[in-house]
């Protein structure tokens, strides 16, 4: 964002305020100015500390309205689990193929699923795809036999959240180009996904601050007492 555009941004937005949901959207969607279409994010600043494992919030929500993101999926599947994948949508399609060419360093898609079966196959590029959160996990429903199922949630717009060590989980919810009605129901749905997986160690104030932003607009804090 240009210094010029991010200095009248910022000057219609109180940073001590916390505005109401529908007023934040409104804010960021009219911040989101740059030539492209901007992704809307939403950050929530949880009251845990996911080195423990009783305080970890991980789970996956389904948007009402998608991400406006083509998300590409790939699944580790073979015989007729394999052809249900391809049918369904799925992007890559493997089993040994795959793992060569994960090792490769091709790893081209935003979601990955295996069936139980391949897990061990899957296993084998764990170094891999661990760090960029695409092992498939059984938590997520990315390790299924119903993959035309996980397939079609995937590339439907569900999106996977998991706290950071500072104890914040954030997804982008949207777009700029969605509606506001859109995008506030895109975050409450969210919202009331976190709220959903409170950890049973999770103490004294559960969701302490909530703020919207566009890929290059500015922070909004979201009034979550209203929520």
């Amino acid at each position: 964002m240009s210094g010029k555009r991010i200095v009248n941004a910022y000057k219609t937005v109180n940073k001590d305020q916390a505005y109401a949901l529908n007023e934040a959207v409104k804010i960021v969607k009219e911040n989101a100015t740059a030539k492209f279409d901007e992704t809307i994010d939403i950050a929530v600043n949880l009251g845990v500390d996911p080195k423990y494992a009783d305080q970890m919030v991980r789970g996956v929500c389904a948007l009402p309205h998608g991400t406006g993101k083509t998300v590409r999926v790939a699944v580790f599947a073979q015989g007729e689990k394999a052809d249900e994948a391809k049918a369904a949508g799925a992007d890559i399609v493997g089993a040994e193929n795959l793992v060569d060419s994960i090792l490769a360093g091709k790893v081209d898609f935003d979601r990955c699923i295996a069936t139980p079966d391949m897990m061990g196959m899957a296993g084998r590029v764990a170094r891999v795809l661990g760090p960029k959160g695409l092992m498939p996990n059984p938590k997520l429903g990315t390790v299924t036999t119903d993959v035309a199922g996980a397939v079609k949630k995937a590339k439907a717009g569900e999106v996977q959240y998991r706290v950071e060590k500072n104890g914040i989980v954030h997804a982008g919810i949207g777009k700029a180009s969605f509606s506001e009605q859109q995008i506030v129901e895109n975050a409450k749905a969210f919202i009331d996904a976190i709220i959903k997986a409170k950890p049973a160690g999770a103490k004294g104030t559960y969701m302490k601050k909530i703020s919207l932003s566009s890929t290059m607009g500015v922070g909004v804090k979201v009034d979550s007492s209203a929520l």
